[in-house]
This record gives C-alpha cells, sequence and structure tokens, in this order.
C-alpha cells in the first residue's frame, strides 16, 4: 500500500514538474520583450540567472585581490582584521601594485621617529573665535555620513557606541537626528540637507526653532550644510520607498512608504552670498559651528568662496569644508552621476587646499576629506595634502561587516546593515559590532601616526606634501609637493 501511495505522489510530483515546463516553454515562445527567452525558451533562464550572480561568483572566485571594486578583497581584508584587533602584519611582500600609477609611497626617514619622542596627534578646534561652543575634534579617522534611512537602526546604534568608544565623531547624514545616533554619547555632526529634514518647519523652510532645540543637545558639536556628495553631485538624496518606515517618516518628516526625494539644491541657497547667509543664520541660531559638504567640479566655487569671505570678513567664511571626492558614495545613486561626475579626491583636495593657503584663509576654514579614504596609507596621503580630519562611510561599513554585496538600495543587505527587514537586521548585533568600529577607528589613527614616525615625524599632523610620492604612468614617482607646488599667499 505504502509503495502504491509513494509511486502516486511521484507521478503527481512528475506530472506537476512537466507542466510547470510546459507553462514555462510555451510563456517564453509567446513573449515579446526578451529575445533571449524567445529563441532559447527553458534555458535562456539561465542567461539571467548567472547575470544575477555573477558579481558574487567574481567577488568570491574569478577577481584577484587587487581587482575588485569599488573596493578590492585586500582593501576589505585589510579593514576587518582592523576591526577584529587581528593586526595588519602580512609576510612575504605586500600585493600592492607600487608601480602602477597612482601609487602612494610615502618618503621613509633614514633616522626615523623613537617612541620616546613621539608625540600624541594635537587635538585641532572648529570655529574657535567665531561662534559660542567651539568643537574639539580629536581624531583623525571619523565617521562620515550616513542618514538613518539609508541605513538600519542596529548600524546607527553600533556606529554611536563604537564612535564614543574611539573619541570620533558621527555624522547624521542628511536624514535627520534619531535617537540611536544619541545613544552612544558621541559627538555628533548634524547634516542638513537640501530637503533640511529634522530641521524643517510644517511648510518645509529651516526652522530655528529646530535648530535651538537639536543644539541643545551638547553631543551635537557642529552643523553641516550639504551642498551635494561624492555620489551624486547635482542631485538630492534618494531614499526609495521600500525603505521609508513610519518611525524614518516620522523623523524626516515626510509620508511612509514613498520615495524620499531631496531637491537638487537647497530652495533657499542659490548664490555664494546667500550660503554664506545661511552659515551665519545657523551659526547665530546654534552657536556651534557650521561648515559645508560639497563635491567639487574645478576651482570657481572655491574661487568665488574665498572672494566672498575677503569681502564680507572672517565671520563669514564656513568653520569647516568637507570635500567629497566623485569616487565617494554609500547610498544610492544614478549611475551616471556616480560615474561621471565630480573630481576625485586626489585633485578636488589639493585644489582645495590652495585656494585657501593662497587666500589666507587655512586656518580659519577646516578641512574634512572624504572619498575612499579607507586605509591609513590614504589619510596619510590626505594629511600631506592638506585634510585636518578624514570621514569615512564605507570603511566604517566594512567595520560593522558590510562583504560588499552592492545591494544597498534594495532594503535586502545581507548583513543587517542597509535594510529595515527585521529578520536580516538580527545579525548585526550591536554590542559587537560597536567594538569593531571602534576598533577600526583606533587602529586608523595608529597606522596613520606609524606611517609618520617612519617619516621622521613626531606625529601624523606633521605630513606635508614633500612626505608622499605619487607613482606615474611612466612607473617613476614624483613628490606631491612637485605634482602639487605650495601656491604662494595672495597680498
Amino acid at each position: 500500500m505504502l509503495d502504491l501511495l509513494l509511486a502516486g505522489l511521484g507521478a503527481l510530483l512528475a506530472l506537476a514538474f512537466t507542466g510547470a515546463l510546459v507553462y514555462l516553454y510555451v510563456q517564453d515562445v509567446t513573449q515579446e520583450k526578451h529575445a533571449v527567452l524567445r529563441n532559447f525558451p527553458l534555458v535562456g533562464h539561465l542567461r539571467y540567472f548567472f547575470e544575477r550572480l555573477g558579481e558574487y561568483f567574481r567577488q568570491y572566485f574569478f577577481l584577484g585581490d587587487r581587482e575588485e571594486m569599488p573596493f578590492d578583497r585586500a582593501t576589505r581584508s585589510w579593514v576587518y582584521r582592523m576591526a577584529k584587533n587581528e593586526g595588519g602584519i602580512i609576510g612575504f611582500g605586500s600585493t600592492y601594485r607600487i608601480h602602477e600609477a597612482g601609487a602612494l609611497v610615502f618618503v621613509n626617514a633614514p633616522f626615523p621617529v623613537l617612541e620616546e619622542e613621539q608625540l600624541p596627534t594635537p587635538v585641532v578646534v572648529v570655529g574657535e573665535g567665531y561662534c559660542r561652543t567651539p568643537f574639539a575634534g580629536r581624531s583623525l579617522v571619523n565617521i562620515s555620513a550616513m542618514s538613518f534611512g539609508a541605513i538600519s537602526r542596529p548600524a546607527v546604534r553600533a556606529l554611536s557606541h563604537g564612535a564614543a568608544a574611539a573619541g570620533c565623531w558621527l555624522d547624521t547624514g542628511e536624514g535627520g537626528l534619531s535617537p540611536y545616533h544619541l545613544e552612544g554619547g558621541c559627538d555628533i555632526i548634524f547634516q542638513i540637507g537640501t530637503a533640511k529634514y529634522g530641521v524643517r518647519d510644517e511648510h518645509g523652510e529651516l526652522s530655528e526653532v529646530r535648530l535651538r532645540e537639536l543644539a541643545a543637545n551638547a553631543t551635537v558639536r557642529a552643523f553641516e550644510i550639504k551642498l551635494s556628495q561624492g555620489a551624486k553631485p547635482g542631485k538630492g538624496g534618494v531614499l526609495l520607498g521600500n525603505k521609508v518606515t513610519p518611525e524614518i517618516a516620522g523623523i524626516r518628516g515626510i509620508a511612509e512608504g514613498r520615495d524620499s526625494m531631496s531637491p537638487n539644491r537647497h530652495q533657499d541657497i542659490a548664490n555664494i552670498d546667500e550660503l554664506l547667509d545661511k552659515i551665519e543664520q545657523v551659526r547665530e541660531v546654534t552657536g556651534k559651528p557650521v561648515g559645508i559638504k560639497t563635491a567639487i567640479g574645478g576651482d570657481r566655487f572655491m574661487l568665488e568662496l574665498t572672494a566672498a569671505v575677503a569681502r564680507r570678513g572672517l565671520q563669514a567664511a564656513p568653520d569647516f569644508l568637507t570635500i567629497d571626492g566623485g569616487e565617494g558614495g554609500s547610498g544610492a545613486a544614478p549611475q551616471a552621476l556616480a560615474d561621471h561626475m565630480a573630481l576625485a579626491i586626489d585633485e578636488a583636495l589639493p585644489l582645495i587646499v590652495d585656494a585657501l593657503l593662497a587666500s589666507g584663509l587655512k586656518e580659519r576654514i577646516r578641512i574634512i576629506a572624504a572619498g575612499q579614504l579607507v586605509t591609513p596609507a590614504r589619510v596619510a596621503w590626505a594629511l600631506s595634502a592638506g585634510a585636518d580630519f578624514v570621514n569615512t562611510a564605507r570603511g566604517f561599513m566594512f567595520s560593522l561587516g558590510c562583504i560588499q554585496a552592492l545591494r544597498c538600495h534594495t532594503n535586502n543587505c545581507p548583513t543587517g546593515i542597509t535594510t529595515h527587514d527585521p529578520r536580516l537586521q538580527r545579525g548585526l548585533v550591536v554590542a559587537d559590532k560597536a567594538t569593531r568600529v571602534a576598533s577600526y577607528c583606533r587602529n586608523m589613527n595608529k597606522e596613520v601616526a606609524m606611517i609618520a614616525h617612519s617619516c621622521g615625524l613626531r606625529h601624523a599632523r606633521e605630513l606635508r606634501r614633500e612626505h608622499v610620492r605619487i607613482v606615474q604612468p611612466s612607473g617613476q614617482s614624483v613628490a606631491l609637493d612637485a605634482l602639487h607646488p605650495y601656491p604662494v599667499r595672495a597680498t
């Protein structure tokens, strides 16, 4: 009897399977959208299957350690080791392509600094003399802008606790200030995006009442007016509707479940003078440093900014500039902009620093550099070029466990970082990941200092352009101060 039942069940399953194949075959040969399926029914689905999985097969099986984009496996592995406190020691030589154009080579000193001669990295104060509550930046490396909404609740909580333990700041991104940003007690930079999420009134305009409420939080140390970001210069923030939960909608002041699309620019800021007016307004209302975040497309912005500050006075200047390279971008972005818009940080940072040096504003305006600066060598390069601090988003995402699945905008992040699916968020254990965030930050600062000591310097803030060389297409390296000579200050 049992044999008959099993045989009957098997026959039913075979019949169902055959029926499904026949249905799929008919569907393929009659549909008109896909030529491959119409010409090769059934087997044509393999093409789409492998296309979807191709990036993951390449990631793990086919690409070498230094080939993958946007971050190769060697770089990601280095971040994972730093986050786990496993050290940055390797054996049998480096796989870094030291002869390729763009490679960084630091100038080692014949007599490096002994341990007893080394000094702690000095604190840099932002806004001193120009606002009621200046901000002292302690860490060279800090957490770049990632909005609650773009990243998950446990991710924000882990970043907040980790930043507090490491002594670095956390930028809120344009999505507003959530309770999870405040949870760890870390220093916070509040970003004012073009949609003014978190600081908008009922008409969508900037609310001074809301600004004062935010500034009353002791851990909110500064405000950052975002003009653009490296992922998508010229286009506002994008948060797809599948990630706009009731909580996120409430924090941002938007409709639940609908795409959250920020304007391309601030509607009340159309030129440099209106930008400086807004900086002075926010600084006066909050009493805290106010800066600008922007990607750079050329020298026009800085020429206009420095000229306007010269005309209006130092009190009108931003307290800091966060310069995002065109290669930046942890969030969703149109590929046309992500691929082709704005200068890379390698070109943008020296341009900005030179403009400030030439105008005598370098000490007034602090520089924060961002754009794939996730390793100590890249941070040391940025300091050599003239940055005061470095921000990284994806470096800290890797410390949270990001595997570069490239699904950040889909709400299906397998590591729980950029999803609001509770089932997937469960994999991100806040206490464990907060420890890794702190370890990555501490080890980054430590290894940047190690590079400086090897250059014969007492601390990392002594790095200058003459301490780093850039390999050219010929295979020969050229000192950064030869590629970008220090400008003569205008009189």
